[in-house]
């Protein structure tokens, strides 16, 4: 089975989380955390900064881990290295998703995520206002 490995960002500012919304493929219209796969060469923190640049169009600062998640779908199996992280030039802009939120805590869940996701969104719940 194919095994991938990629990086989120949680990206947070004034106690809200950023969720953005799929716009493509099988997992279409489900929520999750911006970011993509990690290339060959790259540290997980390069490759953040430039998802979320190809993403969203913005530069951020990659701070701590917040958690690794591993998600088996039928197709593949992921492993999810989630960072803090901080907009640091730029406004966001949806490049590649459908739709994003800034999601207040008791909005966590108003949502649906991958289920890869879920398990982080434990790990930011008290981050969060």
């Amino acid at each position: 089975m194919k095994h991938l490995e990629v990086v989120a960002a949680a990206i947070i500012q004034e106690g809200r989380l950023l969720a953005a919304q799929r716009g493509y493929g099988r997992y279409k219209d489900f929520w999750e955390f911006p970011g993509g796969k990690v290339e060959p060469g790259e540290t997980p923190q390069q490759a953040l900064q430039r998802e979320i640049q190809e993403e969203m169009g913005v530069a951020v600062e990659v701070g701590e881990l917040v958690g690794t998640a591993e998600h088996t779908y039928p197709e593949f199996q992921v492993t999810i290295h989630c960072f803090l992280c901080r907009v640091v030039q730029g406004k966001l802009k949806l490049l590649e998703h459908e739709n994003a939120r800034w999601l207040f805590r008791e909005q966590l869940y108003d949502v649906e995520w991958l289920p890869a996701d879920i398990g982080l969104l434990k790990k930011l719940e008290n981050r969060l206002a």
